[in-house]
């Protein structure tokens, strides 16, 4: 049988001899999945794709899980489907690259994939293609199985390209797939429509968190703690390499990758003056005990929810003086800003309280040349020489999720019950800032939990980890005891 031009083979691949792939089609078990395997939260998903279609009615809608990305030569990074379509399906696997969901016009959805190789059907994929092929990179469903596990209609992928022939409007959720921004970019796809209006809406069905996305989030909250703690317990052996950083991160990681899909960003593992550099990720520095370390990390779950959890603690054990009076007034912020969370509160109302907490702690110890009240005026804000950003974000299946939310929704919006956000002050004293005193120079703190709206307030879900800093060195202390 001739060579297949189409499989992604490596320069380095043996070549198959006519008689090796003969004998490579014959003679294989089936291999079905169980017959009641689901997606996880199969039954939250149909109202989520009920909702996106009757805001866009008589269009067809498609969502892609997008493709992979080349890391070096040959070499892809992992995938992870795009969050849009993981909220829609529920497919969350490194399998799902090139698929798209389609809503037709009728508000049907229908599940566009690659299927499974049929092992005696000619095909030499499943062995000899390095990105899709079964041995090469595990198992895809076929449509019959894709079916079962979401409750969907499915359909080949090559068949996609006839949905951009006809005069159905068609809007894309673009960025994401570059294939599928070429085929709707097409003369005979001049029906597709590319605007932000599809993303937004995208971004706001998942503003409001149902019942299992807040359990999904509570495990990655609680697996993000145990991380943590495993961070603490390797301090000793961290303390003495010469790239620290570097092993705390692997500390936390490694329970990441134990308990989840991974981390739902890059770690950041900032020690002394490094805290101040706001997402410091190189993480190469080794520790001094003298210093404060900076952890802003998130476990993944298997669903995609990853928790967003930032402590500042110190190396040594016990926070000096100077350390402690900049940890406190991040904590004072932190608590004046989460008091505000309750249905109907402006989002940015919690942001406000934390800075103006933030302001005056800075205009007392003498760091501001206005009042308090002044730097905090809108044509003012010399307080932000301290602490540039803002104060928390959505949270779910991105980090800073639904972030292509129109502003009137989000940032200039209200508070709902069932909203996961984060706060997380913090104050950035950077250690060339003439401004400051030198016992202040180089000090980073930041503080962030995770929280959900309530009917009468927030819970914090990441509350088993301390925030006081007396608590902090007393949770350090029994874990290295």
């Amino acid at each position: 049988m001739a060579d297949q031009p189409t499989l992604n083979t490596g320069s380095h691949d043996l070549p198959v001899t006519p008689a090796l792939e003969a004998y490579m089609a014959d003679r294989w078990a089936a291999t079905p999945l169980p017959a009641d395997e689901r997606v996880p939260g199969y039954a939250h998903f149909p109202a989520r794709r009920s909702r996106i279609a009757a805001a866009f009615p008589g269009e067809r809608l498609l969502v892609p899980a997008g493709q992979l990305k080349v890391r070096s030569n040959d070499c892809d990074y992992r995938f992870r489907p795009n969050s849009a379509y993981a909220h829609l399906t529920g497919l969350t696997g490194e399998e799902q690259v090139g698929h798209v969901l389609v809503v037709e016009p009728d508000g049907e959805p229908v599940l566009y994939l690659r299927p499974r190789s049929d092992r005696s059907g000619g095909s030499a994929e499943f062995y000899r293609d390095r990105r899709y092929g079964e041995f090469w990179v595990g198992r895809r469903a076929d449509l019959g199985e894709a079916a079962q596990l979401t409750g969907l209609r499915t359909a080949h992928l090559d068949d996609l390209p006839k949905l951009f022939t006809g005069s159905v409007p068609t809007r894309v959720l673009t960025g994401v797939d570059p294939v599928l921004d070429a085929l709707a970019g097409r003369p005979s796809a001049e029906r597709a429509l590319h605007d932000g209006q599809f993303a937004a809406a995208l971004a706001e069905l998942r503003l409001v968190k149902d019942a299992w996305e807040v359990e999904q989030l509570q495990l990655s909250v609680d697996h993000t703690t145990a991380g943590f703690a495993d961070v603490v317990r390797a301090l000793p052996a961290a303390l003495r390499h010469h790239r620290g950083e570097r092993w705390l991160e692997g500390a936390f990681n490694a329970r990441a990758r134990a308990e989840g899909n991974g981390t739902g960003y890059e770690t950041i593992v900032a020690s002394g003056a490094h805290a101040c550099v706001l997402h410091w990720i190189r993480n190469d520095g080794p520790l001094d005990p003298a210093k404060l370390l900076l952890l802003d990390a998130g476990v993944e779950t298997d669903t995609l929810y990853t928790a967003d959890i930032t402590r500042t603690l110190p190396l040594s054990g016990t926070f000096t003086p100077a350390q402690r009076d900049v940890y406190d007034l991040v904590l004072a912020a932190q608590s004046a800003g989460i008091a505000t969370l309750r249905p109907g509160a402006s989002f940015r109302e919690f942001h406000r309280a934390g800075m103006r907490v933030i302001a005056e702690g800075l205009a007392e110890w003498g760091l501001l040349p206005v009042s308090a009240e002044e730097a905090l005026r809108e044509d003012s804000g010399l307080y932000r020489r301290y602490t540039l950003c803002g104060s928390g974000h959505m949270l779910g299946l991105d980090v800073h999720d639904c972030a292509k939310a129109r502003a009137e929704t989000y940032l200039d919006g209200v508070l709902e019950e069932g909203m996961v956000l984060t706060v997380e002050p913090g104050l950035y004293l950077q250690p060339d800032d003439l401004t400051l005193p030198p016992e202040l120079r180089g000090i980073g703190v930041r503080i962030e939990d995770d929280l959900v709206i309530t009917a009468d307030g927030a819970r914090l879900m990441s509350g088993a980890l301390p925030r006081e800093a007396a608590a902090i060195e007393s949770w350090m202390a029994d874990l290295l005891d």
